[in-house]
């Protein structure tokens, strides 16, 4: 992902900020530690030490203005600095910041570069990228079992978790309205084919069941919770922050979907230790450049692509084709390779908007193939007659 927007922000040092800097490391340390705040984050802070900045965690980020958590607690700041034109760049929940420690606005002067992001695409036509959080460990994708599983969607958030760069985790909510043990298995079973690599929790914020086990997995690092409306993350938000924090809504008892409970994105902090990223239910989970995280979501179909005859098989028809044979032989189910197919379209689609060269190369392959078809369909007019 890009560094910060701020990258030309003027640094200087002198003799006697050095003396400072150490104990204003370790108040930072013992402050902000808790937010996930480490020794590498002090080593990019160290050209801004003795400037008048501090380092924050953003906890929210609302309409131009952001609050930070800093050493001496909640900083609420202007994002004039840090909203460029690339939406990409914007700052986002999750961000550590550099806040001014003084002024009337307080100003974020720039953000430290971002281990991890969380990206998807917009609903809007104009193909741009939405940054949901930074710097995540864990993207923990939320799915009720409430309702039948949309396993492509859930194949959506795993390509966007893996390509953000965070470990991804799925957690089957409302595991309570399931009671028959078997069913529950094969649930569990259908969603572990879906997502390789990948573990599978089921839990229940009314019974406890697996929120212990989710409460040990997450803590000591920044998790993202995700998924759409009606999964119930705002009821496992509170139950793993231990309090009513979070506002719940009723689903609709026809569809299993609810109102958006949490509007914004919010940073928590678990008693447990480590933060909790909190966002509003998603309506669309489109791609955003997301091509090796398609590829880890479908590893299993990448590795019998690596025995197919031709290096460029698109597992449609060609002979040799060692995706198409482990389809026929039971090995893979057709209904990977068809979401495979579909999520590479869409992402290629995504990444040709951006990508002057692709987009050409797709415009070549498709008149090459139109000109196939015409010349088949005048063989086939010139044999009948």
């Amino acid at each position: 992902m890009p560094g910060p927007p701020c990258e030309g922000f003027p640094l200087s040092f002198s003799s006697s900020q050095t003396s400072s800097s150490s104990s204003s490391s370790s108040a930072y340390a013992s402050a902000l530690a808790p937010f996930g705040w480490d020794e590498a984050w002090e080593a990019e802070f160290a050209p801004y030490t003795g400037q008048g900045l501090v380092p924050g965690r953003v906890v929210r980020v609302d309409r131009g203005q952001c609050d930070v958590m800093t050493a001496d607690g909640i900083v609420h700041a202007d994002t004039a600095f840090v909203t460029p034109h690339d939406p990409l760049r914007v700052i986002c929940t999750g961000d550590w910041a550099v806040v001014e420690t003084a002024g009337n606005p307080r100003y974020v002067k720039t953000y430290l570069p971002r281990r991890t992001a969380f990206v998807r695409s917009t609903s809007s036509k104009r193909s741009e990228g939405q940054i949901l959080a930074a710097n995540v460990d864990h993207a923990v994708i939320a799915v009720s079992l409430a309702v039948e599983l949309d396993l492509g969607r859930i194949e959506r958030f795993l390509a966007l978790a893996w390509e953000s760069g965070a470990q991804p985790l799925v957690v089957l909510t409302k595991a309570d309205l399931v009671p028959d043990p078997v069913t529950l298995a094969h649930l569990v079973q259908d969603v572990e084919t879906t997502a390789p690599g990948v573990d599978v929790l089921t839990v229940s914020s009314h019974t406890g069941e697996g929120t212990d086990v989710l409460a040990a997995v997450v803590a000591g690092g920044t998790s993202v919770l995700l998924g759409v409306s009606g999964a119930g993350k705002s009821t496992l938000a509170n139950a793993l922050l231990g309090d009513d924090v979070m506002a719940v809504q009723a689903t609709r008892d026809a569809d299993g979907k609810g109102r958006h409970t949490t509007t914004t994105r919010n940073l928590l902090a678990l008693p447990g230790g480590g933060v909790l990223i909190d966002t509003p239910g998603l309506r669309g989970v489109g791609l955003w450049d997301a091509g090796t995280g398609v590829g880890q979501v479908f590893s299993e179909i990448e590795e019998y692509a690596a025995d197919c005859r031709f290096h460029d098989c698109a597992h449609e028809a060609e002979p040799g084709c060692a995706v198409l044979a482990a389809v026929d032989s039971g090995e893979l189910p057709e209904r990977r390779l068809e979401s495979y197919r579909k999520l590479l379209r869409e992402n290629q689609r995504i990444v040709a908007k951006t990508d002057a060269r692709l987009r050409n190369e797709i415009r070549r392959d498709w008149r090459i193939k139109s000109a196939e078809g015409r010349a088949n369909y005048a063989a086939k007019r010139t044999g009948r007659y």
